[in-house]
């Protein structure tokens, strides 16, 4: 085989690489603009109105997240199933997103931690690498990084809203997730620094708590904890 015949058969190889990422860098827009719609559609939880529509939000949210599933599959099958790797910086970003916003919609309902493979379910790929597509753990965990940060803007704008007793659940649920990431040997740089971030959450929420304690209002708080979320 000449140079040349070398060369050409390289740029074919080349060329077939960037039409797999172009058709990956489609699928991923769509991704994109549905968690734009998911994202804006949860924004309103945190206007004083929003709180008495939390459910039908959620609702609402988890309908997109059925587009979310579609888009997914079309994603497995624009590359080969063994180089997910090799493609992921394609679309980590949007599925950390995802995962956010699907932790975000648990919260709300229910008020605890989605799990990794209930994230999975919901966004229509597998928890385990071993079956394909996946969510990575860091992706999870970079996620809920996120939820962290939204949760600490609930808790204020929550007393604004008038509701004193959910930044009071905040708190408790943010420490116990705080103690399970000290639990983490956290060696990824990227993820490191997004922990480091929990800890300005964590002050920011005890300084709402300490806010309402001083004004009085962790008592009505408290007194309010046994009724709805």
């Amino acid at each position: 085989m000449s140079v040349s015949e070398m060369f050409a058969a390289l740029q074919g190889a080349l060329g077939q690489d960037q039409d797999i990422r172009e058709e990956i860098r489609k699928v991923v827009q769509a991704l994109e603009q549905t968690a734009r719609e998911i994202l804006t559609l949860l924004q309103g939880v945190h206007q004083g109105p929003g709180f008495q529509h939390i459910p039908k939000k959620c609702q609402k949210a988890r309908e997109h997240f059925g587009t979310v599933r579609t888009q997914m599959e079309s994603l497995k099958t624009k590359f080969p199933a063994d180089q997910y790797y090799r493609f992921h910086e394609h679309w980590r970003f949007v599925l950390q997103r995802l995962v956010f916003l699907a932790a975000f919609v648990v919260y709300l309902e229910s008020e605890t931690l989605v799990t990794r493979e209930a994230v999975a379910e919901i966004l229509g790929i597998e928890a385990d690498r071993e079956r394909g597509f996946h969510l990575d753990i860091e992706d999870y965990l970079s996620g809920v990084l996120t939820l962290a940060s939204e949760l600490a803007r609930l808790a204020v704008n929550s007393v604004t809203a008038g509701d004193y007793s959910r930044p009071l659940r905040i708190s408790a649920f943010i420490n116990e997730l705080d103690s399970g990431f000290r639990l983490l040997n956290l060696k990824n740089d990227s993820l490191r620094k997004r922990y480091d971030g929990l800890k300005y959450d964590v002050k920011k929420i005890e300084e709402v708590v300490y806010d309402l304690s001083i004004r009085g209002l962790n008592k009505e708080a408290t007194a309010g904890a046994g009724g709805e979320k």
